[in-house]
């Protein structure tokens, strides 16, 4: 084959769902995808570019238009060594076949074939022409059942129609697809013509090594987050004559705590943004049930994630309790929705993080000055629950399909999310493991370096590793 690359034509009849496919196999959730029939009209080229480098192609063609007239030219023209070159070439000033040829000009120049089905509708006989159409092309060829309903009533019919054509036949619902889908997605071709195979497996290695490396930078993004958050702390310098009145005092410590909250959730957003990033996504939706959608300082969030209180007191001894002698601020929840940055002060003296407060109000007295100060974080549960939200956030952008968009979230018949993971990751480590988070933790609270950073670096990677290899099945929140 002259191809240096792999070029695949993603094919299939109008509303099929290729535009969906192409983007979640290219991770490019800009691609225009509409669900009235049609909207593709001509074919579109979707490079994956990985340092510098494309790896393979995959092109949005337009649905088919006149398969049984393209059909019957294909059978009265079969002596021809190569009948979509022929037909392409044959065809090119025709008015009647321009979305024809121009379906099939990427088959005419070599490319190999996806055709996308529906698998939830019953076939048709314009879906066999289709089928029969492409096994004349004589490209490589696999086939796509595209189910996005939990119908499966006609999905063994396709399977026997398509088996007959096609090297190979998988079922790939392009809205819900994971990494490590996309990957068995990929493996597959290599199996779909054997000169394909060291093209298609030099694609799949840059594909893995790529996603080491978005994998490497949301472990420095997590490590990050962790260390500004718990060696943040908020300070104000006010004359005696402003707090000499307990009124005074009280606006003072109401101001001075909704900054240090602000804080740490702005911190959250700001990694949540580059979690994103790294993970290629422009289009971002969260489901207002998701533990995600509360305020990082809420009840729920602090229930949901976090290790259980067992689990706390014994790596608590470990670690050491944090230092400072001062009044406790307790910071209650605010349901301010996903991405909220401001929120009202808290009130009263009711923690949120297992009845334990959040941090510490410092006052130093100096000659006609007061400096309050709140911060660093001494709760010990609040590490491990900012912890494992991350990690939460990180498990749905690494497996969040590109071609989500075009989803029908009110469908009640469509492939449902996976469940809500009812404990965070955390709580399922090894008791070692959360001893060596939880002296990480209080040297970041002490703001020293930690001996511990190299350990809870591989934590976090292997935590992240287990989420893009389908061990989130029963316990993520995607």
């Amino acid at each position: 084959m002259a191809a240096k690359i792999p070029r695949i034509a993603i094919m299939g009849h109008p509303n099929a769902g290729k535009s969906s496919v192409v983007a979640t196999l290219t991770e490019n959730d800009q691609i225009p995808i509409d669900k009235r029939a049609g909207t593709t009209l001509r074919s579109d080229v979707y490079p994956v570019v990985i340092d510098g480098r494309t790896v393979i192609e995959f092109i949005d063609t337009p649905g088919f238009q006149n398969p049984n007239a393209v059909l019957e030219w294909f059978q009265a023209h079969a002596d021809l060594p190569d009948l979509a070159r022929a037909f392409v070439r044959a065809h090119r000033d025709d008015p009647r076949y321009v979305h024809d040829v121009e379906l099939m000009t990427p088959v005419a120049e070599g490319a190999a074939v996806i055709l996308v089905v529906d698998g939830s509708k019953r076939i048709k006989e314009k879906d066999r022409v289709e089928i029969e159409l492409l096994r004349l092309t004589g490209r490589p060829r696999m086939a796509i059942l595209n189910n996005l309903t939990r119908q499966q009533r006609y999905m063994e019919q396709w399977r026997n129609d398509l088996s007959k054509a096609f090297n190979s036949v998988r079922d790939f619902n392009a809205h819900r697809a994971t990494y490590a889908e996309r990957m068995r997605l990929l493996e597959a071709l290599k199996s779909i013509d054997q000169r394909w195979e060291p093209l298609v497996e030099e694609a799949i290695d840059a594909f893995a090594h790529d996603w080491e490396r978005r994998t490497d930078e949301a472990v420095g993004t997590i490590i990050g987050l962790l260390k500004r958050a718990l060696s943040f702390k908020v300070s104000r310098t006010v004359k005696h004559a402003q707090v000499v009145f307990q009124s005074g005092r009280e606006r003072v410590r109401q101001e001075l705590l909704t900054e240090f909250e602000n804080g740490l959730r702005r911190m959250e957003v700001e990694a949540q943004a580059q979690i994103r990033a790294h993970f290629r996504h422009h289009v971002w939706h969260m489901p207002p049930e998701s533990v995600l959608s509360h305020d990082l300082l809420s009840e729920e969030v602090s229930e949901a994630l976090g290790l259980s209180r067992p689990q706390l007191a014994m790596v608590g001894a470990a670690a050491g309790a944090a230092s400072g002698v001062t009044l406790d601020l307790a910071l209650a929840g605010h349901s301010l929705g996903a991405g909220a940055l401001m929120g009202a002060a808290a009130g009263g003296f009711l923690g949120i993080m297992g009845g334990r407060a959040l941090a510490k109000l410092n006052i130093e007295r100096a000659p006609n000055t007061h400096i309050y100060t709140i911060g660093p974080v001494s709760n010990p549960r609040f590490p491990f629950v900012l912890l494992d939200r991350i990690l939460l956030y990180s498990a749905r952008a690494m497996n969040w399909a590109h071609g989500r968009q075009a989803a029908d979230e009110d469908d009640p018949d469509k492939v449902p999310d996976r469940p809500i993971r009812p404990k965070g990751f955390t709580e399922s480590l090894s008791h070692q493991e959360q001893r060596d988070l939880a002296h990480f933790f209080h040297d970041l609270r002490r703001g020293r370096e930690s001996p511990h950073e190299a350990t809870c670096r591989q934590i976090v990677k292997r935590l992240l590793r287990g989420l893009a290899l389908d061990e989130i099945d029963s316990r993520s929140d995607l």
